[in-house]
């Protein structure tokens, strides 16, 4: 499994509209049919550039599907985001593989 992850640093000048904005923004990603699910968190840190800092995990179906986004789609949904908020944005993207995941199972307490 593969997470694409986003974290964005936002200024606090346009968080409130960036906020919306970027929750209309996870479902149009979800849209393309690449992702199973998506998260968005907040970065509980203070941030030495100032602003606030969020990360965008989006579960990938498959290493395929994540590149397919990259050729079909990356491109175009990064440029509403560019345009909208052009410098009061900071985003740098990772790539995650899950290795193990564990689960509690509560039936057992």
């Amino acid at each position: 499994m593969i997470i694409y992850n986003v974290t964005v640093n936002i200024d606090d000048s346009v968080h409130d509209a960036w906020l919306l904005w970027i929750k209309e923004h996870i479902p149009k990603v979800l849209a393309t049919g690449k992702f199973k699910e998506a998260k968005l968190t907040k970065v509980l840190v203070d941030e030495d550039l100032g602003g606030q800092t969020y990360s965008i995990q989006y579960r990938a179906h498959s290493r395929e599907t994540l590149e397919a986004y990259y050729k079909e789609d990356a491109e175009r949904l990064r440029g509403d985001g560019l345009k909208k908020f052009a410098d009061k944005m900071l985003a740098f993207r990772t790539e995650l593989e899950v290795i193990d995941e564990y689960l509690v199972d509560f039936k057992q307490h």
